[in-house]
């Protein structure tokens, strides 16, 4: 569990000095993240993902309401987070930290603001019913970097995520169940990742998804939300010294490969819950 007091000025040498040779305390290179585990629940769009120790949980649910007036052919993708003090006792129930909020508005510009889940093909009838799309994000354990393990969650059950196929005729509007009529998968055009840097020092020392340890002691990060594709999503630095532009194009470069990793591992996960699934139904 993450610690309530501050770190001693040893561990903080001990970390710097490991770090300057290359070294972490959990035995990885600077660049490398933890290992990345997907478990899938009995129901569509419930995902457990751990990073290392840490763990979030993520649902995603559906129903069907009035679209905005100004907007009448889009549907809603709405993301709610919730850390327990379970994940830590730095946490407090009821009570949204300064990390809960920021994560928060991470979250939600890498999946809603990047245009990530087609909101337009979530409409029913325009101007009448559209979908909305309820992301349910639950903060577990805290091993630190929560956020890359929630956006690898999150975009992982919204790919698993399956709604109920819908007959218009008319403005007579039919929900069929799932076992009348196969659910339909969201329009998801991208997967994007975060992926969290930590800096240390003015010598612009990074180290690729930080621990808890290493999250106290930064003296600032970076974050990224890329997709497959190389392309950028998001660019949010949270504090520390001024960073130069090539040493964010250098994580760049790397973040663009270990999302390729990422991806793979979401595609095949999901390809394996299918099978698993087939094999069940029959």
């Amino acid at each position: 569990m993450p610690r309530e007091v501050d770190p001693s000025i040893n561990e903080s040498e001990f970390l710097h000095k490991a770090l300057q040779q290359g070294l972490r305390t959990d035995g990885r290179s600077v660049y490398d993240m933890r290992d990345v585990k997907l478990t899938f629940g009995d129901e569509l769009g419930w995902v457990e993902c751990r990073l290392g120790e840490t763990r979030v949980v993520v649902q995603v649910s559906g129903e069907i309401v009035k679209p905005l007036a100004d907007r009448p052919y889009e549907g809603f993708l709405v993301i709610s987070t919730e850390i327990s003090p379970m994940a830590s006792s730095a946490y407090e129930a009821g009570r949204a930290s300064d990390e809960e909020v920021l994560m928060a508005r991470l979250l939600e510009k890498a999946l809603r603001r990047s245009e990530a889940v087609d909101r337009e093909a979530l409409c029913i009838v325009a101007g009448q019913k559209v979908w909305s799309i309820r992301v349910d994000v639950h903060f577990l354990d805290d091993e630190g970097n929560m956020l890359d393990c929630a956006s690898i969650a999150a975009i992982t059950a919204l790919r698993h995520f399956r709604r109920p196929d819908v007959t218009v005729i008319g403005e007579d509007v039919t929900i069929h169940s799932m076992a009348e009529h196969v659910p339909v998968p969201l329009a998801i055009h991208h997967t994007p990742i975060c992926l969290t840097f930590a800096f240390f020092g003015d010598d612009s020392l990074a180290v690729l998804d930080p621990s808890h340890l290493e999250s106290l002691l930064a003296s600032g990060t970076l974050t990224l939300t890329l997709n497959s594709q190389q392309e950028i999503c998001v660019l949010s630095k949270a504090g520390g010294v001024p960073l130069p532009a090539d040493d964010i194009m250098k994580v760049i470069q790397i973040g663009v490969q270990r999302v390729k990793e990422v991806d793979a591992l979401i595609k095949s996960s999901l390809e394996m819950e299918a099978k698993k699934t087939v094999v069940e139904v029959r």
